[in-house]
C-alpha cells in the first residue's frame, strides 16, 4: 500500500474517532449492543446549540392573525376578498409589551395560514396585504411584528402553512417551488429568524390531489439562510407534544428513537448540518423509555413543544372575550408543559383592531404574578446539606451543575434550622450532558419516619411537581434511577399560595 494511502486512511480514522467521541444530538445503535451500552449511549445524546437555546426560552407565543380574524373563522378556504383585511389600530408593539410582561421570550407569527393569505407583500401571489386597504396596500405585518419583537428583545419566528387553499399550483410539483420562493422571502427580508413552524395540514388542491411536500428541500433552505433557526413540529429540531391542551407527558424524554436512520444518514449528519425529521411514533405516551430504546436503530435529541391557545379558538372571535383562560388555569398549564420538560407555545390572537384584547392582556399579567408569587423564594437555599458546593444547585444557572456518580441511589438531604412550608419541587438537569434521570422521590421526616410526598420520572431541562402542603425541618430528594452520571443543575422547594384547578 502506498504511503500516501496509509496516511489518508489514518486521517479518516482520526476524524471518525473525534466525531464519535464528541457528544452529538444523534447516535446510531448497533444490533449486538447490550442494554447497558444502549442506555449509556442514550444518556450522552445532547441538544444541538439551536435546540438548547430554544429549550431555555421556556415560554413562547403564537400570534394567529390574518384574514380569518376578519371572517370570524378558524380555517379559511382561500376565496376571501383581501379587502376584508383592515385592522383599525394595528400595534405590534402592544403585542410585544403584553408578551414580555408575561415572561414570554420568543414569538411566532402566522405569516400565512391555510387560506393562503400572506401578511407580507409576496411577489408570488396577489392574495396578500398588498391587495388590502390596510395602509393603502403598502403595509407589511411581518415587517412590523419582526421589528417590534427585536425592539423588545424577543426572538422572532414565522409560521408558513404548507397547505395553501388559494394557490392554483397546490397539488402539483410546481407548488414546492412556489413555497420555497415564499419561504425565501421570509428568511431574507426580515432579519434573524429564530424558529420556522410547519404543521401537517394537507388537503386537496384544485386538481383533486394532495400536495406531496418537499420538506427536505425546505429544511435545507432554512439551514442555508437561517442556520440558527429551529424547525418545529413538521421539522427535525422540535416535535409536537401531541395535544393542544397545554399538557405534556408525565414522562417526557427528549431522546427518542429514529428508526429510519442508517449509516449513510448518520455519515451525512456528521459531515454537514443537514436536517432529517425523525420518523416513527411520536404521539404515544412512551417515546424514550428503556423498552423503546431496546428496539431502536438510532436515537436523536427531539424535544417537545407544547401548544395551547389562551382562548378556545386560535384566531380571535369576539364571542370568546369572556372565555379567556384564567391565571390559575395557565399556571396549571405552565406546570404541565414547562414543568414537564417542554417549551410552552401559548397562542395570543390579536383582534380586528390589530391589538391583543384587554381581557387577554390582563390575564397574562395575572399569570405572571401567580408565577412570581411561587418562585420568588427558593426555600431550599435556607437548608443545610452535606453536598459539597451545594450553592451551585441554587445559583439560577442551568449551565453549572453538580455531578453525582451514584446514579441509582443519589440522596440529597435538606436540613432546616426551623420548619418550612412547601408544596412545589423544582429540578433541572444540565442537558448539555444529556437527559439522564429516570425516577426520583421527595420525602420529609416526621416522628422519626420518612414519608414520600412527591415522585416523578423524567426531569430533563426542568421538572415541576406540586404536592400536598407539608411543614417540616428535614427533607431529602432521592434519585432512584438514572442512565449515567447525573448532572444536576438546579433544585428548589417552593410554596404555592394559589388554589389549583
Amino acid at each position: 500500500m502506498r504511503k500516501e494511502t496509509i496516511i489518508w486512511h489514518v486521517l479518516l480514522l482520526l476524524v471518525w474517532c473525534s466525531r464519535t467521541a464528541a457528544q452529538q444530538n444523534f447516535v446510531l445503535l448497533e444490533a449486538n449492543e447490550t442494554e447497558s451500552e444502549r442506555i449509556t449511549k442514550a444518556a450522552r445524546v445532547v441538544p444541538a446549540p439551536r435546540q438548547l437555546r430554544w429549550q431555555q426560552l421556556e415560554l413562547t407565543a403564537f400570534f394567529h392573525f390574518g384574514i380569518n380574524t376578519f371572517t370570524n373563522r378558524e380555517w379559511g378556504d382561500g376565496k376571501e376578498n383581501p379587502a376584508l383585511f383592515n385592522p383599525t389600530a394595528f400595534d405590534a408593539t402592544q403585542w410585544m409589551a403584553a408578551a414580555k410582561a408575561a415572561g414570554i421570550k420568543q414569538v411566532i407569527l402566522t405569516a400565512k395560514h391555510h387560506d393562503g393569505f400572506c401578511l407580507w407583500p409576496s411577489k408570488y401571489t396577489k392574495h396578500s396585504v398588498a391587495a388590502s386597504p390596510w395602509q393603502n396596500g403598502k403595509g407589511d405585518v411581518v415587517k412590523e411584528v419582526a421589528k417590534a419583537a427585536k425592539d423588545a428583545g424577543l426572538g422572532f419566528g414565522v409560521y408558513l402553512s404548507p397547505w395553501d387553499r388559494n394557490s392554483p399550483l397546490y397539488g402539483t410539483e410546481a407548488y414546492n417551488e412556489y413555497f420555497a420562493n415564499q419561504l425565501t422571502e421570509l428568511l431574507t427580508q426580515y432579519g434573524r429568524i429564530d424558529e420556522v413552524w410547519f404543521d401537517g395540514a394537507n388537503g386537496e388542491g384544485p386538481n383533486g390531489k394532495k400536495q406531496v411536500y418537499d420538506f427536505n428541500r425546505w429544511y435545507a433552505l432554512i439551514r442555508k439562510l437561517q442556520p440558527q433557526a429551529v424547525i418545529a413540529i413538521m421539522g427535525p429540531d422540535v416535535r409536537w407534544v401531541g395535544t393542544e391542551t397545554g399538557h405534556g407527558r408525565e414522562t417526557e424524554w427528549s431522546v427518542v428513537p429514529a428508526n429510519h436512520m442508517d449509516e449513510a444518514t448518520v455519515a451525512a449528519l456528521s459531515q454537514q448540518d443537514l436536517a432529517f425529521k425523525p420518523m416513527g411514533d411520536m404521539m404515544g405516551t412512551d417515546l424514550g423509555s428503556r423498552a423503546k430504546i431496546a428496539d431502536a436503530r438510532a436515537l436523536v435529541w427531539y424535544p417537545a413543544e407544547t401548544d395551547v391557545s389562551i382562548r378556545p379558538g386560535w384566531f380571535y372571535h369576539a364571542e370568546e372575550d369572556d372565555k379567556v383562560k384564567t391565571a390559575v388555569q395557565l399556571l396549571d398549564i405552565y406546570f404541565n408543559s414547562v414543568g414537564r420538560n417542554g417549551v410552552l407555545l401559548i397562542n395570543l390572537p390579536p383582534d380586528k383592531r390589530g391589538r391583543l384584547h384587554e381581557n387577554d392582556v390582563a390575564i397574562l399579567k395575572a399569570w405572571k404574578k401567580t408565577r412570581d408569587s411561587i418562585f420568588h423564594q427558593n426555600l431550599a437555599k435556607l437548608a443545610g446539606t452535606n453536598i459539597p458546593s451545594a450553592n451551585i444547585l441554587f445559583d439560577g444557572n442551568d449551565a453549572t451543575d453538580i455531578p453525582f456518580s451514584e446514579k441509582d441511589s443519589t440522596i440529597i438531604p435538606l436540613d432546616f434550622a426551623s420548619p418550612v412550608t412547601c408544596n412545589v419541587l423544582a429540578m433541572q438537569e444540565n442537558i448539555r450532558h444529556g437527559q439522564r434521570i429516570e425516577a426520583f422521590v421527595l420525602q420529609y421526616e416526621h416522628n422519626n419516619t420518612w414519608h414520600t410526598v412527591a415522585s416523578g420520572s423524567t426531569v430533563g431541562y426542568k421538572r415541576l411537581v406540586s404536592f400536598k402542603t407539608v411543614r417540616a425541618t428535614q427533607f431529602r430528594i432521592i434519585i432512584t434511577q438514572a442512565r449515567d452520571t447525573i448532572h444536576l443543575a438546579e433544585m428548589g422547594l417552593y410554596f404555592n399560595p394559589m388554589p389549583t384547578p
